[in-house]
């Protein structure tokens, strides 16, 4: 079975934002934003993902990515 990966370093580059800049944007503290972007989550609310996607402009596709394991 494969794994969905959080691409939200990524995003979170292209747009130059911080994580404390971004935290403040969607409502999420700083700490459940770093579990989240460094893949230490096993769920995200659609709120958040919602949230997420209107702070940086892009689609939910832009943020998760399903992998399948090797």
């Amino acid at each position: 079975m494969g794994q969905i990966i959080v691409r939200l370093d990524r995003m979170m580059a292209d747009r130059k934002i911080s994580l404390n800049e971004l935290s403040e944007k969607v409502g999420v503290t700083t700490v459940n934003l770093s579990k989240l972007k460094n893949g230490h989550v096993s769920a995200i609310r659609f709120s958040t993902l919602t949230a997420l996607c209107s702070a940086l402009d892009c689609q939910p596709g832009d943020l998760l990515e399903y992998a399948e394991d090797a």
